[in-house]
């Protein structure tokens, strides 16, 4: 591996119909010539975790680490709460916001503190529905997989840890 590792682009967006509702997320993955699509649809969710869900399994499918990942998403509220240092003070906070209020998804956002330790990331936000042809196929993708059969369940959602309730 070079000292600065491959350069890995990803686009990611997530999809809830009725929010929550059935529910997807959306990954592509390019790497020098190598391109990879990921997507998976669930019963019930909500959009924000399959936005931050998405991001996730896109670093899950990287195979080596030490990767520089440069992760393109339309989300808000996952790119603020790691560039903005928001989900290190959560995490110091015991899983509470500066307000004292529970945070969101705390099983996700363990998931990808794990997985993101691996990779040198960078998040760069786009706006959603502007013409941005990888973001706009991660859209596509993520709504395909919501309106898709065979649903997986969101065990994380349906044991409450979208509301902020820790999983003990």
């Amino acid at each position: 591996m070079s000292e600065q590792g491959p350069l890995v682009v990803m686009y990611t967006d997530g999809s809830a119909l009725g929010n929550p509702g059935p529910a997807g997320l959306g990954v592509v993955l390019i790497s020098g010539q190598h391109r990879l699509e990921l997507s998976q649809g669930f019963r019930l969710s909500t959009n924000n975790r399959m936005e931050l869900l998405a991001v996730i399994v896109g670093l899950e499918a990287l195979k080596k680490p030490g990767c520089r990942v440069q992760i393109h998403t339309d989300s808000k509220y996952v790119h603020d709460a790691v560039s903005k240092g928001w989900l290190n003070q959560w995490q110091r906070n015991g899983w509470r916001t500066a307000a004292k209020s529970p945070v969101k998804n705390p099983d996700l956002w363990k998931r990808f503190m794990v997985v993101s330790t691996l990779h040198r990331i960078e998040f760069v936000w786009v706006k959603g529905h502007a013409g941005i042809p990888e973001n706009e196929r991660c859209d596509v993708l993520a709504t395909t997989a919501a309106a898709g059969k065979n649903l997986q369940e969101d065990e994380g959602y349906l044991a409450g840890s979208a509301s902020g309730e820790l999983l003990i």
